[in-house]
């Protein structure tokens, strides 16, 4: 049985089938974690000083968990985390490989086990900039550089683990862009957002495969519409005209999440028993999404080229030749 075949068996047509969760899209982070004792446990949170990626580092420290959170600038997260217990900071910038693997070699050298790894950091919506050997930046920090960093730490990643790796409902604005996955010819950055987002899901998608020999289950989530600094190169008239805010830069759309209710699906990716046995889902609304393959974006539901498993296989393949490292070769 090839790659690819295995990954057909690890994830069946139907697993995109909600479990009624008994939590939505109003649950918080908090309400997710009553009750579960992470003590003991280890997670590694990229960008887990800033929006979603703090409410998370939170939410895990506060059952118990110890918390490495990864960040680009280190002394201003430490500065964020300032009266959070149960955490330390290190060095990542998932721009710059150099710094994925030195950051993922500090770890693997320190002889700790990541049980949870959440890739939660990214950029979204940002001018045309090459990051890497010329890949679009977008592409390259949001899915290269978490490619990188999982399979540089997977010698440290745990039996057991899990992996969860932020998504969005933005994947619904573009599959992989196969004829010019860098944007080489005209770029528009919703697009290049979109592709991004697919590919972390695909991502998730062909670890979830690979991992289970180790017990390693992978999950990709939307955490929903939340305004945090992820919108920092937007413009404020760009954010009033889509209805996201008002002209005094107040949320006014009713579909937005408060930042508790943003790091909710996260946190119960990485801990729910429901999960126990699955893996390679897109998850939503703190449960299992459906598919939905609607001609035009909605506000729910994983596309079926997200989680196919032959494009998985194609990108991961892809990915690594671009970075030059799988830790399942």
């Amino acid at each position: 049985m090839n790659t690819t075949e295995q990954a057909g068996m690890a994830l069946q047509d139907d697993a995109q089938t909600p479990l009624s969760t008994g939590f939505g899209r109003h649950s918080s982070a908090a309400e997710v974690l009553a009750g579960i004792d992470l003590s003991g446990k280890l997670a590694i949170v990229t960008g887990g000083h800033s929006g979603l990626g703090l409410e998370t580092t939170r939410a895990l420290a506060g059952a118990g968990a110890q918390v490495l959170v990864l960040a680009r600038q280190p002394t201003v997260a430490a500065q964020a985390l300032a009266g959070v217990t149960n955490v330390a900071v290190d060095t990542l910038d998932l721009a710059d490989l150099g710094s994925v693997r030195s950051c993922a070699e500090r770890f693997v050298a320190s002889g700790r086990q990541a049980d949870l790894v959440i890739c939660n950091a990214a950029v979204m919506a940002n001018p045309l900039t090459r990051v890497g050997n010329g890949w679009e930046s977008q592409f390259g920090t949001n899915h290269l550089g978490h490619y990188a960093l999982v399979n540089w730490l997977w010698p440290a990643i745990a039996a057991g683990a899990r992996v969860v790796s932020l998504s969005s409902l933005g994947h619904h604005y573009s599959p992989m862009r196969w004829d010019d996955v860098q944007f080489t010819g005209a770029y528009d950055k919703w697009l290049a957002y979109g592709q991004s987002k697919t590919a972390i899901a695909l991502f998730t998608r062909h670890l979830d495969s690979l991992g289970l020999a180790k017990g390693v289950r992978a999950f990709s989530v939307h955490p929903g519409k939340i305004y945090t600094p992820l919108q920092r190169h937007m413009a404020m008239d760009e954010m009033t005209a889509l209805g996201w805010l008002d002209a005094a830069g107040k949320v006014i759309d009713p579909t937005f999440k408060s930042v508790a209710q943003g790091a909710a699906t996260t946190v119960w990716a990485a801990t729910s028993a429901l999960l126990d046995g699955r893996g390679g889902l897109y998850c939503e609304d703190c449960d299992v999404a459906l598919r939905d393959d609607s001609p035009q974006p909605t506000e729910s539901g994983v596309r079926s080229y997200a989680i196919d498993p032959v494009q998985a296989a194609r990108l991961w393949a892809l990915s690594a030749e671009l970075v030059g490292v799988d830790a399942f070769a």
